[in-house]
């Protein structure tokens, strides 16, 4: 006979129950841990950009062209799981340049040039780096932004210490040594002998879109939303003011001051933040007054000054540059339309790759400017397909962005400044251009996100799909 009483005993409903709930904690807790390995590999892939040409110049210059892709074996892990959970938040546009994809490298390899490896190149763009963005927006929220945004801060200091060594050392010193161990050094032509420095990249359009990708996040800090160390923004925006000079760069003074005004108008838009959008103006004004005075920024505004100068002249002016450089485009991608092959010469041809493995030698077999590579490679169809693709999600994410601030919150429009021209018209053949548009892109939607809910919603409908 039982000697305890049978109330004592489990029922069978009750041993469900605790292991159904057992087995919830269980299923939640491993979502959060696959939730947080994804956005490690977020983190790494916002590394390896940093860090690519460091690796391809001082780490490893032996595997300068394999480094070249380090990217993206993370990048197309985090897809393949995304994909496999059911993470990936679908959208009409990642549905179509997969397409444009897809067929790009067909046509590439049965009407086009016919090279597998140089259409698996330029496919990639397209199939693994642009999904690349929606992972970013499925897997990292509002804060994971902020985050980000306030290690770039923070590594935008030694990123100014770095390109000014650069500024100032001889293109055969080791800080500008040059990819593959190369002894012509990693610099560009500047003006009054100095030269453009590249910082930890592999070339120096590096350097701006890091300091342009940063900018927006040092003006956001200002406005006091979230908490960083004060004394950190300071000598961040100092970083800020003095890489301009010293990368003799007219593009990044040209983001600097987009960003800028559309902080500008965010602070006119909203009175609580009139107030402290005045004071940022006036700090900024007097501390490019002193910076301008110091010996590690003073030549460098004469070589830039110098720079700029000559380059107007050479390019038709301010109207030239604006127009040619951030606004042009269209109209030679539409006109060239009409003489290309109906679907391309091939998917890869316009690349820098592409050339070096089709000729020997790096050249543009197409053209330089992005939506004409496009069309060239792609043809007509496929090729201006892309390129709407590439307008109409830029063209939503600044609606969304202007809903948001319209709401109070500033940092989709800020990221707006640097990211719109980036998704629209950056220059994906070049890696490091296309990884600054992949990770800009992804944050920019993460940012447009609702935060810890959106994260809770993405944990839950795991959970119910495991079970």
């Amino acid at each position: 006979m039982n000697q305890y009483p049978r109330s004592n005993h489990p029922s069978a409903e009750r041993i469900a129950e605790a292991a159904a709930l057992r087995y919830q904690q269980l299923t939640a807790f491993n979502s959060q841990k696959l939730m947080l390995r994804l956005k490690q590999g977020v983190w790494a892939y916002f590394l390896l950009l940093l860090l690519e040409g460091a690796l391809r110049r001082w780490v490893l210059p032996q595997l300068a062209t394999p480094l070249l892709i380090v990217r993206d074996p993370v990048a197309l892990w985090l897809i393949i799981v995304c994909l496999q959970r059911k993470i990936l938040i679908p959208a009409y546009s990642l549905t179509l340049m997969t397409i444009i994809g897809v067929l790009g490298f067909v046509f590439a390899l049965t009407l086009g040039h016919g090279n597998p490896f140089v259409a698996l190149y330029g496919a990639r763009i397209l199939l693994i780096h642009f999904p690349m963005m929606f992972v970013i927006r499925s897997i990292f929220t509002r804060k994971d932004v902020v985050q980000m945004g306030k290690a770039t801060v923070m590594i935008a200091i030694p990123m100014l210490v770095l390109i000014a060594l650069q500024f100032y050392s001889p293109q055969t010193a080791w800080v500008n040594k040059g990819v593959g161990d190369s002894e012509t050094g990693a610099g560009f032509s500047g003006a009054m002998g100095f030269f453009r420095p590249p910082a930890t990249f592999s070339f120096t359009n590096g350097t701006t879109l890091f300091f342009g990708f940063a900018a927006p996040f040092i003006f956001y800090f200002w406005l006091g939303a979230e908490k960083i160390n004060r004394w950190i923004l300071i000598a961040a925006t100092g970083a800020l003011m003095m890489s301009i000079p010293l990368s003799i760069s007219r593009a990044l003074l040209f983001q600097i001051i987009i960003t800028l005004v559309f902080c500008l108008y965010a602070g006119s838009s909203n009175p609580k933040l009139a107030g402290r959008m005045f004071g940022a103006v006036i700090g900024l004004v007097l501390l490019v007054a002193v910076l301008s005075q110091t010996s590690v920024v003073g030549p460098a505004i004469d070589a830039f000054t110098a720079r700029f100068e000559s380059a107007n002249e050479n390019e038709g002016g301010l109207e030239g540059v604006l127009l040619d450089r951030y606004l042009g485009g269209m109209a030679s991608a539409l006109s060239s339309s009409s003489n290309m092959p109906l679907w391309g010469f091939g998917i890869g041809m316009g690349t820098n790759v592409g050339a070096v493995l089709m000729t020997g030698g790096i050249s543009f077999q197409i053209t330089e400017g992005e939506w004409g590579r496009a069309v060239g490679e792609l043809g007509p169809v496929l090729g201006l397909g892309l390129v709407f693709i590439r307008i109409g999600l830029a063209i939503s994410l600044a609606f969304d962005s202007f809903r948001k601030l319209r709401t109070g919150d500033v940092l989709p429009w800020l990221m707006l400044s640097n990211g719109l021209m980036l998704v629209a018209q950056g220059g994906w053949s070049q890696p490091t251009s296309l990884g600054f548009a992949t990770l800009v892109g992804g944050l920019m939607m993460a940012s447009l996100r609702d935060d810890e809910e959106e994260e809770e919603e993405v944990s839950e409908e795991y959970a119910m799909q495991i079970r």
